[in-house]
């Protein structure tokens, strides 16, 4: 039976009257009649949608792309049961999430974590009970999915137009919390991981992954190379995941066994989901692929499956590579005689495409974008060079958010920076008379500052005058937060605010980020990049842990 609240408004009753007058066996039997049929072929057909969306993508890829297997690695097994929580293991992670909100929670989740003391030793015994048998209740498999505008500005008329975002009961993302900490510390004890996967990852972000790219781009670029930088995109990746091969690499590739892998097939099959649209929740479907949407191990389950995606991009030496969740780009560098080499992308995306193919994923080449960093003479030569790849270039990409241009001075997303903040900030200022200056504050960080900050590590690379610029922003934020007119000096307010300017912003970032390298916390890829100082002859500045300047950026025009 489709899932239907009966309330008030739609009881064939005098208006006024807030009572049910319907028994719930009355009420079960005209249910079909009391729905609105607009309301429910809605859910229907976005049901139809989501599903025919990825068996299309599924369907698309024949059985002769089907690629080889790789060998498989001489993995020993690195987990082969869970161990079982404690009481206040488990009150302590409840404590730590996140409330949300699932048409399927018994309770709602705020509920549930203020009630805990007394219901932690039922849930306790459910979630080991799961743990030791390796087998997940059915009721933690069933999703609710609610159709998200993607966009304003899109046709809501269109199904295309929405992206679905998946809710699962609140007490299956515990048992999730419980199985990601206990298999995050095995995948991290025996480095499992892909070294330039920064997807989903402690201590990774965007922002690591974009100044390790940009780092070396602009490495070469000092050294004289032409360089190719390549940004694919998958279809649909996370909802076409094969099960069968996920179980098959959790084996072989990370090293599951015994319950522990029996606990993730159990996971994986029989899960089921509906759509919900407004109070009105469509038939259920079987969910036979991909990895759990709006789940706590979907992410990683997907990195897992990419696993023997690293083996064959390493093995193309002269590219490089960095993944971002399904975000792959790849690079390759060389000397302005050197055109020959990017015969070895081409050889190294068909291998890339034949192993999506046989793993049910598949590449939208109409996304894929090629930026080349060269001097503007050298460009043409090698666009020709490309061939058939020569159609996918671009002026400029915009890679995790960040536009990137063929000089690599960042200019292009400065001034999209600069134009959208000054949009928000408009904004703000319509609100700010009915804001408090603490309320205030909090927005233009929100939607200011924020936008400043993202990725502003990338920024050591930008000429004065974009630093201005951005400056420019941050002073209007300032004047505008201290009700200060235009020709207030700036210097004082942003003293004031105890706000740091922009340009001292991006040097503190470096230094974090560098602190962290230095003491285990970022990406291995980042602390690769530094090379402490070792002093030919003893100096009174060999103990102040000096680093090794590998790159010299240009002088600031």
């Amino acid at each position: 039976m489709l899932g239907f609240p009966i309330s008030p408004t739609w009881c064939p009753r005098a208006k006024g009257t807030p009572r049910c007058c319907l028994t719930p066996s009355a009420a079960s039997s005209l249910l079909p009649l009391l729905q609105p049929p607009s309301t429910l072929l809605q859910t229907e057909n976005f049901l139809s949608f989501f599903v025919d969306k990825v068996n299309k993508v599924r369907s698309s890829i024949s059985p002769s792309a089907l690629s080889p297997p790789l060998l498989t690695p001489t993995r020993p097994i690195i987990l082969d049961s869970f161990a079982p929580v404690s009481l206040p293991e488990l009150t302590k992670l409840v404590n730590s999430m996140k409330t949300s909100a699932c048409p399927l929670d018994i309770l709602p989740s705020s509920l549930f974590k203020s009630a805990f003391q007394s219901i932690g030793p039922s849930v306790l015994s459910i979630i080991n009970a799961s743990l030791v048998s390796g087998q997940v209740p059915a009721y933690f498999k069933n999703a609710v999915i609610h159709p998200l505008l993607k966009k304003p500005s899109l046709d809501p008329s269109l199904h295309s137009s929405f992206r679905p975002i998946s809710k699962l009961p609140f007490i299956s993302k515990i048992l999730e919390k419980v199985v990601a900490k206990q298999l995050t510390a095995a995948l991290d004890e025996h480095n499992i991981y892909d070294s330039f996967q920064s997807g989903f990852r402690r201590a990774h972000s965007t922002e690591t992954a974009l100044l390790r790219v940009s780092n070396d781009l602009l490495t070469h670029s000092d050294a004289g190379d032409c360089s190719v930088l390549v940004l694919l995109d998958l279809t649909a990746a996370f909802d076409t995941v094969d099960h069968h091969l996920l179980l098959e690499r959790l084996r072989d590739w990370v090293g599951l066994s015994g319950s522990a892998l029996e606990w993730f097939s159990s996971y994986l099959s029989e899960r089921s989901f509906s759509v919900a649209v407004s109070k009105f929740r469509s038939s259920t479907t079987s969910l036979t692929h991909g990895v759990p949407q709006g789940s706590v191990l979907g992410p990683l389950l997907f990195l897992l499956y990419l696993l023997p995606l690293q083996h064959i991009l390493s093995s193309f030496k002269g590219i490089s590579y960095h993944l971002y969740a399904d975000d792959i780009q790849l690079y390759i560098s060389f000397k302005p005689h050197e055109m020959s080499k990017l015969q070895l992308l081409h050889t190294c995306l068909d291998s890339i495409k034949t192993w999506m193919a046989g793993s049910f994923l598949q590449l939208n080449e109409d996304k894929t974008e090629i930026l080349i960093c060269a001097p503007d003479k050298l460009v043409p030569k090698v666009r020709d060079s490309l061939g058939q790849l020569a159609s996918h270039t671009k002026p400029s990409v915009r890679n995790l958010g960040v536009t990137f241009d063929p000089a690599l001075t960042l200019d292009s997303h400065v001034s999209s920076l600069v134009r959208s903040s000054f949009f928000h900030l408009r904004n703000v200022a319509k609100l700010s008379p009915i804001l408090s200056r603490s309320e205030l504050e909090t927005v233009l960080h929100t939607f200011i500052s924020s936008r400043l900050d993202y990725c502003n590590s990338l920024f050591t690379c930008l000429s004065r005058t974009s630093l201005n610029r951005l400056q420019v922003v941050q002073n209007a934020c300032a004047r505008l937060l201290t009700k200060s007119s235009k020709h207030t000096h700036i210097t004082p307010l942003l003293l004031q605010l105890h706000w740091l300017p922009v340009n001292f912003r991006v040097h503190f970032k470096i230094l974090v980020l560098v602190y962290r390298a230095l003491h285990g916390q970022a990406p291995s890829y980042i602390g690769d990049l530094l090379s402490p100082y070792t002093p030919s002859r003893s100096l009174r500045s060999s103990d102040q842990s000096l680093l090794v300047v590998q790159h010299q950026a240009k002088d600031q025009r």
